[in-house]
């Protein structure tokens, strides 16, 4: 099936700004709840939220091999579980039905009223439920930096980290959607020349720009995904800030790797930007030396060329653009991920969350933790209001956006923006 959601020159009866995230090539995935108080999926064209089982019940969706209360669900999960033929037939119609060339609803005031919202009316939710959470460590460039600081500079990648791509099971638990505020977590930690560990607010809290994939139902148990057929079962990306404390990590870490530094929360954006409106925007990822092992070999591009940013703000001051990356530098593709994660027969799910791990590229802007950014605490950097950063303060916010764009289009994520609350001590 033809993608003809993608075709560049089409164009909506709805407004959109030029320089919108959400042009009617994206036509992204959501859960939202209307002022209603009712819930359902949706997608979203320009500042618009689009009822997506108002328009099912209306019949727009005929022809279209969907059950009934598919829209209804208060998650993505039962959808994304149809496949990829499914996702691909409703962005299609949904990309017909709101060309300006289409009077169908366009012209009936009754249907608009109750399949359009505002998108300041709506208040949008975890997109699906994430049963499982994997984060990986794919980035040659923040690896590289992170080891050059705590380890041996000259080794600073372990030996099995160019064989296969690293990661963790993360929590699924305390994953919140853009706009959920975050506290400061309490742990463990080990002052610098301490013996013993001290109890108590974590003072080094950090962001990691991150995206993460949603898979489909992609295999038994016992049975694995080829490398190839990978992006099969990838429904679509979203951004993720996953939160850590660095002095309990640094603490806590060997032997097993992330625990409370990481599991205290992860926030990712609301809308799900399918691999289908990535299409146009894939690029070559960086040359694997030395060469894979067989099953975790790819053919064609599996990269995706898109430009992340990250904002710091202080309270009542205004924001700071600290970090410009792009999710093309990471060393290990999605695919390569999925099918490292599947080759030993684990079982993967609808909705199940991957994070990328943190994306950092060849240039100091471009690193994507404060960890890097400030050189472990070595260089602070400046903010608006005139005070320094080294780690984040409290009641700073931190946003990630995330965007694609060519002589065409332009396909964005939206932003997952969150504040950094002060710790709660019960001890």
């Amino acid at each position: 099936m033809m993608i003809s959601a993608n075709d560049p020159m089409r164009k909506t009866w709805l407004p959109v700004e030029s320089d919108s995230d959400f042009p009617i090539q994206n036509i992204p995935f959501g859960v939202f709840i209307t002022k209603d108080d009712i819930i359902t999926i949706g997608t979203r064209i320009g500042d618009y939220a689009i009822d997506l089982s108002a328009l099912q019940m209306l019949g727009y969706f005929k022809g279209i091999e969907l059950t009934d209360d598919v829209f209804l669900q208060d998650t993505l999960n039962d959808f994304i579980s149809n496949g990829k033929k499914t996702w691909r037939a409703v962005r299609n119609r949904i990309a017909e039905i709101f060309d300006k060339n289409n009077d169908e609803l366009k012209n009936n005031t009754k249907h608009r009223d109750v399949v359009i919202f505002k998108i300041e009316d709506v208040e949008m939710q975890l997109p699906v439920y994430i049963g499982d959470y994997t984060d990986f460590y794919s980035s040659k460039e923040h690896a590289t930096n992170v080891g050059t600081m705590f380890r041996d500079p000259d080794n600073a990648l372990f030996p099995n980290w160019l064989h296969i791509p690293i990661g963790y099971h993360g929590r699924s638990s305390t994953i919140v959607p853009s706009g959920v505020n975050v506290k400061r977590p309490v742990g463990q930690t080990l002052p610098k020349g301490a013996t013993t560990p001290i109890f108590g607010a974590s003072q080094r809290v950090d962001f990691e720009l991150e995206t993460a994939f949603i898979t489909t139902d992609a295999n038994l148990m016992g049975d694995s995904v080829p490398v190839d057929d990978a992006e099969e079962y990838i429904f679509g990306m979203v951004l993720l800030n996953d939160w850590s404390a660095r002095d309990v990590q640094t603490w806590e870490y060997v032997p097993l790797g992330p625990f409370l530094a990481k599991n205290f929360a992860s926030s990712i954006s609301p809308w799900i930007i399918t691999l289908d409106a990535l299409e146009p925007f894939r690029v070559a990822s960086p040359k694997q030396d030395p060469t894979p092992l067989p099953y975790l070999q790819q053919t064609g591009d599996k990269a995706f060329d898109i430009k992340l940013e990250v904002y710091i703000q202080p309270e009542n001051s205004e924001d700071k653009l600290v970090a410009e990356s792009n999710f093309k530098y990471m060393y290990w593709t999605m695919s390569q991920q999925l099918a490292h994660h599947t080759v030993n027969g684990c079982k993967v799910n609808s909705g199940d969350l991957m994070g990328s791990g943190t994306i950092s590229g060849p240039t100091p802007d471009s690193y994507g933790s404060m960890l890097e950014l400030t050189w472990a605490g070595s260089k602070p950097i400046t903010m608006p209001d005139g005070s320094t950063r080294t780690f984040l303060h409290d009641y700073d916010t931190v946003t990630m956006k995330g965007y694609c764009k060519n002589d065409e289009v332009r396909i964005g994520f939206g932003e997952v923006r969150s504040t950094l609350l002060p710790a709660t001590i019960k001890f």
